[in-house]
């Protein structure tokens, strides 16, 4: 199958790419279906090829976090790891907007990392943008206030989506944020009144 994704520089080099389509299988996900859960054990590394997906964090109580996005050529390094060390996904994936995964057997990924310099290349650049990711969420939580997160938020949302308008709930707002519906629809509210952001029904349009 001929790879088609709008890829970036984090993305394995074409030859490499067409070598890891021909080991996996793809699958389309729809907005908001999940395509992994925390707590399972990782079998195949997802790569997308279409769209994006956003990784959460749960705690043991239930309350979610958002670490990061992973759009068109990239992987979640947490979900490689976990593969590599046999170990449990720490992490949920869902699809931000219907996404195309590529999902790669872990022996054959780390077979042609092992043959392909390229391929562990990736994983390295990958690696050090999602701890600088990480590093920024950390930063926000601990310096930053919710208003602000929250802006960050939309700002990315619509970054991702390449449209100023958003169709989302203040729930699922207050989920990725890890804080209470109540508190965003408070600052959202603030931020209307401040001409940052037009509320709608489940909307929400950044001016």
């Amino acid at each position: 199958m001929e790879i088609s994704g709008h890829f970036n520089t984090f993305s394995p080099s074409p030859i490499i790419m067409e070598k890891l389509a021909r080991e996996g299988n793809y699958k389309t996900f729809g907005e908001g279906e999940v395509i992994q859960q925390d707590n399972t054990q990782i079998r195949a590394i997802p790569i997308v090829i279409n769209g994006s997906i956003k990784v959460i964090r749960t705690d043991a109580d239930g309350r979610e976090i958002l670490l990061y996005y992973i759009t068109a050529g990239e992987s979640c390094i947490m979900s490689l790891l976990a593969g590599i060390h046999h170990e449990t996904s720490l992490i949920k994936a869902i699809a931000e907007e219907e996404s195309e995964i590529l999902f790669v057997p872990v022996n054959k990924v780390m077979t042609m990392i092992r043959e392909q310099p390229g391929l562990l290349d990736y994983v390295f650049r990958l690696y050090h943008k999602r701890f600088e990711e990480l590093l920024d969420v950390v930063n926000e939580v601990a310096f930053k206030k919710m208003d602000e997160r929250l802006l960050n938020l939309l700002r990315k949302k619509t970054e991702l989506s390449n449209n100023n308008t958003l169709t989302i709930t203040h729930e699922q707002l207050a989920t990725e944020l890890g804080t209470a519906r109540v508190v965003v629809s408070r600052l959202l509210k603030q931020l209307e009144d401040e001409a940052v952001v037009k509320l709608g029904r489940n909307k929400i349009s950044l001016m």
